[in-house]
């Protein structure tokens, strides 16, 4: 997928002028958001949080012994009858999966939903080898054939009414007009269901790695998961290598915080395992297993102090409460991970430079952490990266002085006040507009008004009025 993140703000400042989208994200995330409330508390607000902080150890115990974990994993899923390869780059996928699809005679994909998958571009990489890829999961169906990108990492069609998604089946698959939410999924269902049966080739992500056993797991609402990984042939799954845990143990944890957090449910509907091919005397699953291993970046983040990023389970929780993403939708940030998260690990994986303003596209009120089931420091690493920002444009002389001036100001009490006094009167001059460089706050973001009287006058007052009041 492009790389469009440096165009955060003019992309934004048209989504909030969008209503559908207001509308339709705002609904979304609000009821995400209070279901998650109600299933991770639902036994006391001191089991919540337990459970979250065995999750994060689970996955941060898991990230310590990251490279014997891949190693254990790799040896285990070889043993149980999977293929295992490795993909050190987006390009490197993409040719394995190339490789794979030549090798099997594959002409029809049909794909369960994987951010990974959009991440390294495996679509289009197919498509322009002559191969049909069709989306399964229902929101990726529908944004497939609109020809747009997920704008959530969970909720991939959360931008959209449902009117506009009636819209869609009628344009591009000659559906028969209905208001009928129900009546729109059975038809996708049988339109979806002959692909299924057509299929050479199906292709998952994996939620999770569980090393000591080799088992993909798969956590899904809908059947199509399975139909996937069972029906065709030929399994690919594509897992970045972040996602190996250490024990089954692990895994019951993390799949207990990960429903809560993405749509307030105790348990998915489809809670999937995969430990190999087809055996002998089984009746149905895969002839070919495949485990493409994806680092793409992930290997240098985790030399990094922003490792504890490759902790995010995908739950979309923090989408789901950020301010921002409320009010811009996903699409703005401009790449495959928005919200919170994707503020962090777009800049990661594709360049700070290609990612300058995401970072700022934060309020840093903290409730992104709050909400994490592992419990990810993102303000913490947005802080971070701002300050990365700042490192690299190295051409900063008027704030490096202005900050100077700055300090001089503060330990002065007289200068700091009459500082207090100029800056109010300005504010009144420019109407809220700071000037110079100064004036890319305001670009985005009305300044907040000073109050009529300082700390340090209303001190004096109070004093003054004590010393009248005893005298």
């Amino acid at each position: 997928m492009k790389v469009n993140s440096g165009q955060f703000i003019p992309v934004a400042q048209i989504a909030i002028h969008d209503r559908d989208l207001q509308a339709a994200v705002a609904r979304g995330t609000s009821n995400a958001y209070q279901k998650r409330i109600r299933a991770m508390y639902g036994a006391g607000y001191e089991h919540g949080e337990a459970l979250r902080q065995q999750a994060a150890e689970a996955k941060r115990r898991a990230l310590r012994r990251l490279p014997e974990l891949l190693e254990q994993a790799e040896a285990v899923m070889q043993a149980n009858g999977m293929a295992v390869l490795w993909a050190e780059d987006g390009e490197e996928a993409c040719r394995i999966a190339l490789d794979i699809a030549r090798r099997h005679d594959v002409h029809l994909v049909v794909k369960s939903k994987s951010m990974v998958t959009e991440e390294i571009g495996l679509n289009q990489a197919l498509q322009a080898n002559d191969i049909q890829v069709v989306e399964t999961d229902l929101g990726e169906f529908i944004i497939q054939l609109n020809n747009e990108p997920p704008s959530h990492i969970v909720a991939p069609v959360i931008h959209k009414t449902k009117e506009s998604i009636r819209e869609i089946f009628v344009q591009k698959l000659g559906m028969q007009p209905t208001d009928d939410a129900g009546e729109m999924t059975y038809f996708a269902r049988q339109h979806l269901r002959r692909q299924f049966l057509e299929a050479d080739m199906g292709v998952s992500g994996g939620n999770f790695i569980i090393a000591e056993t080799g088992t993909i797991c798969l956590v899904t609402n809908e059947g199509n998961g399975r139909m996937v990984t069972t029906q065709p042939r030929v399994h690919v799954a594509f897992v970045g290598i972040e996602k190996i845990v250490e024990t089954l143990e692990d895994f019951a944890t993390l799949v207990q915080v990960l429903p809560r957090s993405s749509t307030g449910q105790a348990m998915s509907v489809y809670t999937q395992m995969i430990n190999g091919p087809r055996r002998d005397g089984e009746v149905d699953g895969p002839e070919h297993v495949y485990v493409v291993l994806v680092d793409n970046g992930r290997s240098e983040v985790y030399a990094t102090d922003y490792c504890e990023a490759l902790a995010c389970i995908r739950c979309g929780a923090c989408l789901n409460a950020c301010p921002v993403y409320r009010v811009t939708g996903g699409h703005a940030y401009g790449w495959v991970y928005s919200g919170p998260i994707g503020a962090v690990v777009t800049p990661l994986f594709v360049g700070l430079e290609n990612a300058t303003p995401l970072p700022y596209a934060s309020s840093l009120c903290g409730v992104c952490k709050q909400v994490c089931p592992v419990d990810i420091d993102l303000p913490r690493m947005l802080l971070d990266l701002r300050s990365d920002v700042v490192e690299q444009h190295d051409d900063t002389f008027v704030w490096r002085a202005g900050l100077r001036v700055w300090a001089m100001v503060t330990r002065s009490p007289r200068l700091f006040e009459w500082g207090g006094v100029a800056a109010r009167l300005g504010v009144r001059l420019t109407r809220g507009r700071l000037p110079g460089p100064l004036g890319g706050w305001t670009k985005s973001r009305d300044f907040p008004p000073f109050a009529p009287r300082s700390f340090r006058q209303l001190w004096r007052e109070r004093q003054k009025a004590k010393q009248d009041e005893q005298s």
